[in-house]
């Protein structure tokens, strides 16, 4: 069974990382209408992909060979989990903003995107790059019990 939750583990992180590249790419000083539909899309799958990490991660943490108190005692552990919070909360401004421009799409409005809001939601997913891309970096100091007092 934990093989099985590692795997799918590492599947949804990999989905997250891939939804935020995705999000990066679209997300561009010259971004087109067409396009703010295709962000509110991938926005959901990265919602999807980060419930699944964290489901996933749940389930690591419970069924872990390494047992609960592995994780408890690590303070690694929490910095882990805080990236992942940060990442979260950082990813709800340009998700407001993807919905914005969807629903004003949708209502028929033409003109609704301006660059000082397309850098501010890129902004955002940059910094949420950056945290995320210190997730693993947590990770892997935790799996070799760097933090562990003893």
């Amino acid at each position: 069974m934990e093989p099985a939750l590692a795997y799918l583990h590492y599947l949804s992180i990999i989905g997250v990382g891939a939804c935020l590249a995705a999000e990066f790419y679209l997300c561009t000083p010259d971004l087109q209408p067409p396009y703010v539909r295709t962000l509110a899309r991938v926005d959901l799958m990265y919602l999807i992909a980060a419930i699944a990490v964290l489901a996933t991660g749940f389930g690591r943490f419970f069924a872990s060979p390494k047992g609960m108190p592995f994780y408890l005692h690590n303070p690694v552990f929490y910095i882990k989990l805080a990236l992942f919070v940060a990442v979260g909360l950082v990813s709800i401004a340009p998700t407001l903003q993807f919905l914005r421009w969807h629903r004003a799409l949708k209502s028929g409005k033409e003109r609704i995107l301006n660059g000082r809001d397309i850098a501010s939601a890129r902004r955002y997913i940059t910094l949420e790059l950056a945290l995320f891309a210190l997730i693993p970096l947590a990770a892997v100091l935790m799996a070799r019990g760097i933090g562990i007092q003893g």
